[in-house]
């Protein structure tokens, strides 16, 4: 039976913190130590002191990855906040959709829920041959929850806010409650494992807005503010931030200029 002592899962807190970013809050520490569990089973070991000295700079690479695809939130479903997606879409949208190629980029993307549903609603609102032109990138640090958005299969609860004309439309069933995004509008995004605690980014052309939802609560305020900074830098003058409605940036030291609930734009 493997143990987890406090005093190697608080050393592993801090590595993952440290090395991904992400601050464990209170309420997810059981969550947490049931999935240190399974890396522990999974692995091998007896006990998480025999972990967490493997999470050192010259450690071993599977078990660090490991550790920091079981500390990442992967919950997920299309649609979500509508009202934060529309205020994008009528708001941001009209301001470059004219152009030869726009970028997007869905930071901490999950299993792309969010890349494919920017899609969707570009669709919607320009057109199928017009919304090609959008370049959708999703990057999660999870490389587990990366192959899933590249095999974009999901399940009917992940899609019960999506419209049957949709569904129809653009996905195909696939065994029991399931759904497959259609190749059509899987080729509108490419997804790419990415730790957004590494800074600055690595892209050699500027987005036209940036998706970081759901995700900033879970960084400790020194790298939410590293973060915010690095977007700006990667996003264009007039570009544009949506965040979730539950998440405030403004007390944050940021220059992105708050436009609706969600939505920022860096100044021209």
């Amino acid at each position: 039976m493997t143990q987890i002592d406090e005093q190697s899962f608080v050393q592993v807190c801090n590595w993952i913190s440290q090395n991904a970013g992400i601050a464990v809050p209170k309420g997810k520490t059981d969550l947490l130590r049931q999935r240190m569990g399974r890396v522990l089973r999974r692995f091998g070991y007896d006990d998480m002191r025999r972990l967490a000295r493997e999470l050192v700079p010259n450690g071993a690479a599977d078990v660090q990855m490991a550790v920091m695809d079981a500390a990442s939130i992967n919950h997920t479903y299309f649609f979500r906040e509508p009202d934060v997606l529309q205020s994008f879409m009528d708001i941001a949208v009209p301001e470059f959709q004219d152009r030869s190629e726009f970028r997007i980029w869905s930071a901490a993307c999950s299993s792309g829920e969010e890349a494919y549903t920017i899609a969707l609603m570009l669709i919607d609102l320009l057109g199928a041959e017009k919304a090609r032109r959008a370049s959708i990138l999703g990057t999660d640090i999870s490389g587990p929850v990366v192959d899933r958005a590249e095999l974009g299969i999901y399940s009917r609860v992940q899609m019960a806010r999506t419209e049957k004309r949709i569904l129809d439309r653009w996905f195909q069933p696939t065994g029991i409650d399931q759904f497959r995004v259609k190749p059509d509008l899987r080729a509108m995004c490419t997804f790419r494992r990415m730790n957004l605690k590494a800074v600055p980014y690595p892209f050699a052309r500027p987005f036209q807005a940036v998706f970081c939802r759901n995700i900033l609560y879970y960084f400790d305020r020194a790298d939410q503010s590293a973060t915010l900074r690095a977007i700006y830098d990667v996003t264009e003058p007039g570009g544009w931030l949506v965040t979730s409605v539950t998440e405030t940036i403004r007390d944050l030291g940021s220059a992105w200029e708050p436009v609706a609930a969600g939505l920022y734009r860096r100044p021209k």
